[in-house]
């Protein structure tokens, strides 16, 4: 993305769409990057004007992630592909108790995407990324011909500082330990369902997409001895609990009654034969931890917007290692295993 510190005055043209030009390293593409990704995202890092940007990152372990994201639909109640590609990310750097420092951005445009969506996106990525506190510091633009991308796609990094107090890791399972959900899940899923098939539901369900880095740095703060913490995005709130028994050899029970999920969106699932445990969610986290600190993590939670509904859902077990279980609200159990397949496409 780099480019000559430009002029930013005046209205840029966004009434056409782009082109093979605009990824040739010439003037269209430096107009390109002028007019809509430094417009949106300029920032004293950005504004370096180097492929690479040199981050004062202070004390601590360092740590790094990359997330692509490529989903369908571009627009969705609640964000779209910019505010999703810089939550993913900084939830991912918060999930290993780090502090973002900084983000990148690389943009795969096809040929006649119109450039008033690509500016929407970009001024969606610019208000999430000020709004988190965390600058996209350097990118990358390509454009693919007309027939070999779908409009746009989005990779995403980010650099974070991780405490030399925390140690977040699935070997610090044990069990007895309590599992906390920071609030209802499958919001995510549904609003992309909904719009991508124009389904009506009697009311509006919007994606739960949000930062929880700021969230996640005060239950840091109040208990350093966090065991894990997990962001249930993919395959929902199922495959993040079977991915961390399996790692740490260590079963879970969970109670159905007390995990929470909005009317809305358990009425949208039973009408389209879903489990809410397989539904994607873009702001919602799981945490374990010691039983007697499980209060202490919710009270925290539930002073910030995005964990206002925080529930502890069940707790470790020794027996079944491996295995996910769950006490159904009729008083049964069965079993909460891996989604088989992939139950909504492209969703983040």
């Amino acid at each position: 993305m780099t480019t000559p510190s430009p002029d930013l005055s005046g209205a840029p043209d966004l009434s056409g769409t782009v082109d093979m030009s605009h990824g040739g390293g010439g003037r269209a593409m430096a107009r390109l990057i002028r007019d809509i990704f430094l417009r949106h995202l300029a920032n004293p890092l950005l504004d370096q004007g180097h492929d690479a940007t040199c981050l004062d990152l202070g004390s601590g372990r360092i740590a790094v992630t990359t997330d692509a994201h490529v989903i369908s639909p571009l627009f969705f109640p609640g964000g779209d592909i910019g505010s999703l590609a810089v939550h993913g990310t900084l939830n991912d750097l918060a999930m290993a108790g780090a502090r973002p420092v900084a983000l990148t951005a690389a943009f795969i445009i096809e040929e006649g995407f119109a450039l008033a969506d690509l500016d929407r996106i970009a001024a969606s990525m610019g208000r999430a990324s000020r709004d988190a506190g965390v600058p996209v510091a350097t990118g990358d633009t390509k454009v693919v011909e007309r027939g070999k991308g779908d409009g746009v796609f989005i990779t995403t990094s980010g650099v974070g500082v991780v405490p030399s107090a925390v140690d977040i890791s699935p070997r610090r399972l044990r069990p007895g330990q309590a599992i906390l959900l920071s609030g209802p899940i499958g919001d995510h899923g549904i609003a992309i369902l909904s719009r991508r098939q124009g389904l009506e539901f009697g009311t509006e369900i919007r994606s739960d997409s949000t930062a929880l880095h700021r969230m996640v740095a005060d239950m840091i703060a109040a208990v350093p001895g966090i065991a894990i913490l997990r962001d249930p995005t993919r395959g929902g709130l199922s495959a993040t609990l079977n991915e961390l028994t399996n790692a740490a050899g260590v079963g879970m029970l969970l109670d159905e009654r007390a995990i929470p999920v909005r009317p809305e969106v358990a009425a949208a699932c039973e009408l389209l034969g879903l489990d809410p445990l397989n539904v994607a969610n873009e702001g919602k986290l799981v945490c374990v931890c010691e039983p007697e600190d499980a209060e202490t993590l919710l009270a925290v939670m539930r002073n910030h917007a995005e964990g206002r509904d925080a529930a502890r859902i069940g707790h470790v077990t020794v027996d079944r290692p491996g295995f996910v279980r769950m006490t159904t609200a009729i008083g049964g159990q069965r079993v909460v295993d891996w989604l088989s397949g992939e139950q909504l496409p492209r969703i983040c």
